[in-house]
């Protein structure tokens, strides 16, 4: 029977028709162009809607960024580029003058775009899908800006040079290595051991290796291998919403396309990026109940930035909370809560410093970098709690009193200190009950770390950012996130330096805040067009955003 089926079949084959194969392949290549006429079509369609044009004002806003940063952002002290292209006037004077208003301008518009962005997605007028393309669409003209708003890139590859070069990053800082990078580190971290664990030293390490002491490639180097970390929460925060009842768009929209987490983390290229990613990815894995998996993914985030490991105590409520049910679901007797913690405290243990001394042992390096953590404390300025309550203390007692800044900083510090300790410490305890919980409780950690600790930076809000967009926030709520998100983007000068000391900046920063927030709800919050009637959808401000994609499907 087999052998006349085959003979059948083969027989067949060969006779076939060869009209019909070629109309067989006609009809496949008409499928192809089909399919890619409707891709075409769907695209077009979406660039002429209104939030097809938002996304193009974001991208022009980059653009903007990217262009204007040349000569107003943090560029090398000495840019042998921009001088044989006689661009160097661009840094000095009515040049850099023109080239700020342009970084301004590109992210004014980025926050405009984003905000009506975020206005259709509490409508239902966009999806999954198409956030989704407008990430990498926003993210491509920054990733050949000159660093912006920050410096710190340099400070990386410099980091990176010292253990190509044999120093322990740990032992010393990038002065003990002088030298082209050095030029261009910030005087306060010249003398800085690195802060940051032993993967992150690795591939700084790799970075300069490659592109030696050319301070331009190593930038885009280092920006190339933060990618990795938008790729992770562009595909974490959907899901993350999805376990915590949040709607998975909204997520995406708050804390990827934020121009706060992409202008500072791509633009800036900050290793926040990498472990915001890693640690957000390995939070979904321990929901989906991967938990060695999401383990070991947070565990290299701490070894890219010592912040994540916060999320690990909390993660350990997640996985005794699977074993319990899982227990109960195979009809055996569950575990004490003792014997459970130890279980999966133990096992969570033993990855994560399987992971760290693998990495370690790679770097050749110890665990110094746990002492180099204080550094921070060099860093002072009005977003951290200790610094704000020393300010206030020395302005209402300079009337009856000769106290100087530095003393009362030390005691805030410390008392700071002990209230955060306090802080992780109860929120541990207490949410321990569900996975929410456990997530809340992250969230709540990751905020009072940032406001207690003794220094504070914008894109440090990117941490608890990104896992608290998961849940299903009001309107009201998201209306002061995205005030907060723009103050913060605007606090901040192109070059990297503070504008919090600078009243004039202080307000305009503030008053663009407060409009953005209520231009989430409402298109012209300022009533600027005469006769203008608001026809934004009523929406109730305590009323959460519902994990639905009204009205689009996802394409995501």
């Amino acid at each position: 029977m087999s052998s006349v089926s085959s003979s059948s079949t083969a027989s067949g084959t060969a006779g076939e028709d060869p009209a019909a194969t070629e109309q067989s392949s006609a009809d496949t290549v008409r499928v192809g162009t089909g399919l890619h006429t409707s891709r075409l079509r769907t695209v077009t369609l979406f660039l002429r809607s209104p939030e097809g044009h938002s996304a193009v004002l974001g991208l022009v806003g980059s653009v903007l960024i990217t262009f204007g940063g040349f000569g107003a952002g943090s560029v090398r002290r000495r840019d042998p580029l921009l001088e044989s292209m006689h661009l160097s006037w661009l840094r000095f004077g009515h040049g850099l003058v023109l080239s700020s208003i342009i970084v301004w301008i590109g992210v004014l518009l980025m926050i405009i775009a984003w905000v009506r962005l975020g206005r259709a997605t509490l409508g239902g007028r966009t999806t999954l899908g198409e956030l989704r393309w407008i990430v990498p669409a926003w993210t491509a003209p920054l990733l050949f800006a000159v660093p912006m708003f920050s410096r710190d890139a340099f400070s990386y590859l410099a980091q990176g040079a010292l253990l190509r070069d044999g120093f322990d990053p740990y032992g010393v800082g990038p002065v003990a290595n002088p030298g082209i990078l050095l030029d261009n580190v910030s005087n306060v971290w010249t003398t800085t051991t690195a802060p940051y664990g032993p993967l992150f030293l690795l591939l700084g390490q790799a970075i300069t290796s490659i592109t030696g002491d050319n301070v331009i490639a190593g930038t885009m180097l280092l920006r190339i291998t933060m990618l990795p970390g938008l790729a992770l929460m562009v595909w974490a925060v959907p899901r993350l919403a999805r376990h915590l009842g949040g709607s998975a768009p909204l997520a995406l929209w708050l804390a990827v396309l934020n121009p706060l987490v992409l202008v500072h983390l791509i633009g800036g290229v900050h290793n926040e990026l990498l472990m915001v990613g890693l640690m957000t990815a390995g939070i979904v894995l321990v929901l989906e109940r991967h938990h060695v998996g999401g383990v070991a993914l947070v565990a290299l985030a701490v070894a890219i930035k010592a912040t994540a490991g916060l999320a690990l105590p909390f993660m350990v409520w997640i996985w005794m909370i699977h074993e319990r049910e899982r227990a109960i679901q195979e009809n055996r007797t569950p575990l004490s809560p003792i014997a459970a913690f130890a279980k999966t405290a133990g096992i969570g243990a033993a990855v994560f410093a399987a992971v760290f001394v693998i990495t370690s042992a790679i770097a050749g390096v110890g665990i110094g970098w746990l002492t180099a953590l204080s550094g921070s404390a060099k860093i002072i300025n009005w977003l951290s709690l200790p610094t704000i309550l020393a300010h206030l203390t020395t302005i209402s007692t300079s009337w009856f009193l000769d106290v100087r800044l530095g003393p009362v900083l030390d005691v805030t510090r410390m008392l700071c200190a002990i209230a955060l300790a306090v802080i992780i410490v109860g929120t541990w305890w207490l949410y321990r009950k569900t996975e929410r919980d456990a997530v809340k409780g992250i969230v709540i950690a990751l905020v009072a770390i940032v406001v207690l600790s003794p220094a504070a930076l914008p894109w440090y809000y990117s941490w608890p950012l990104a896992l608290a967009a998961g849940f299903a926030l009001s309107t009201r709520t998201l209306m002061i996130l995205v005030g907060l998100s723009t103050w913060l983007m605007l606090v901040f000068r192109p070059d990297g330096s503070i504008g919090l000391y600078t009243f004039a900046h202080v307000a305009l920063a503030t008053f663009a805040a407060i409009v953005a927030g209520l231009s989430l709800t409402r298109v012209d919050p300022l009533r600027l067009r005469a006769g203008h009637t608001d026809h934004t959808p009523t929406i109730e401000s305590d009323t959460p955003a519902e994990n639905t994609e009204v009205s689009k499907a996802d394409h995501g």
